[in-house]
This record gives C-alpha cells, structure tokens and sequence, in this order.
C-alpha cells in the first residue's frame, strides 16, 4: 500500500491543498492519502491557530466526495507542539507494509535536516515536494529521498486568505464553498492578526 502524509495547519484548508492532493493521488497512485492537521506548528510556535475542531471541519468538507482522503486528527489528540517525527513513528506502526509519502513544500526542503529525528525521517520517507511555480526543484542530498510533484501548482498560502479575511476582502474563489461557508458562520479570521 503506498500511503501519503499530508501535515500542516490547514488553517484553512483551500483549493492549493486540494490540488497538491489530486495531484499526489494521480502522479504516484497513492491509495491513500491523509491530511493530518497540526495541534500546533513547531514552524509557527507564536500563533495561535483557528481552534482545532473548526480547523479538522473545514478539512472534512472540503475532503467529501474523495474516498482516497482522510482526516487524521492525531496530532490534535496528542497535543502540544506537533512534530512529524513522532507521527510517523505511529502511523509508520499502525501501517506496517506502507510506503510512507510525506508532502512537504519546497520551501520547507532546506530546513528538513534539522528537523527533530532528521535521519530516521529521511530513512522513513519519500517526500513529495510540492514546487513554488517559477521556482527551481529543491534538492537534498542522500540519504534524502524527494520527488517533486508536477501537477497543478497554485500560488495561494492559509495565510493569505487569513489577511484577505481580515480586510473584508473575497476568498470564495480561492477555496472550497463550504469552507468559506463555515468561516463566515464562525466569524473566523476577522481580528486584526492573521
């Protein structure tokens, strides 16, 4: 079974995630996919994100109609400061004949030797690399495994809508309705912060 890991924030979830998951989904034949939203990012250790009940929702409407994609809340369970190290070691558990996938923006790619458990990561996992458009591909040396993905790179961030939020400004055409049906229910992202 090849599996993909998708973590992050997902605060919220919008149609950049979504495509980077077809595209996942399509380019490697994954079976599975699973988002796994973050308690809190050890990226972003001064924010505070939307809570994580609203944050886990959104994902599972925007996710409907895909059986392939699933919505872990593991590291919301576990809380404190989400670490991919210690997700992996359980999902690594309950998936033994897996091949794990992680998805990881380019950006990201330079920092991930010093993430916490670097060397037993890169030895877990294949990271998909989801490409900046106009940027070149990101490489690590071995024993680092990434493969970049090639299909539909949006320029759009979570905290890009946040801002756009804030400012009164239109979001529909950058996520899924429901979500943005939800965000608008709870009056999320309306505070000065983003």
């Amino acid at each position: 079974m090849r599996i993909g890991l998708y973590g992050g924030s997902f605060d919220p979830v919008h149609f950049g995630h979504l495509l980077v998951a077809h595209a996942a989904l399509e380019e490697l034949g994954l079976d599975r996919l699973i988002f796994i939203p973050a308690a809190q990012s050890p990226f972003k250790p001064g924010t505070s994100p939307a809570p994580a009940a609203l944050r886990t929702r959104m994902l599972r409407v925007a996710l409907a109609g895909e059986p392939r994609f699933r919505v872990d809340e593991l590291e919301i369970h576990r809380g404190g400061v989400s670490y991919t190290s210690d997700t992996v070691r359980t999902l690594a558990a309950r998936h033994p004949d897996a091949k794990l996938y992680w998805l990881i923006g380019a950006d990201h790619v330079p920092t991930l030797p010093l993430w916490r458990e670097a060397e037993a990561l890169a030895r877990a996992l294949t990271f998909l690399v989801i490409p900046r458009p106009g940027e070149p591909d990101a490489t690590l040396p071995e024993p680092w495994r990434l493969q970049p993905l090639r299909g539909w790179p949006l320029k759009v961030s979570s905290s890009e809508i946040r801002q756009r939020v804030a400012a009164g400004r239109k979001v529909a055409q950058l996520l899924p309705p429901a979500v943005a049906e939800i965000i608008q229910g709870e009056g999320l992202y309306r505070g000065a912060g983003a």
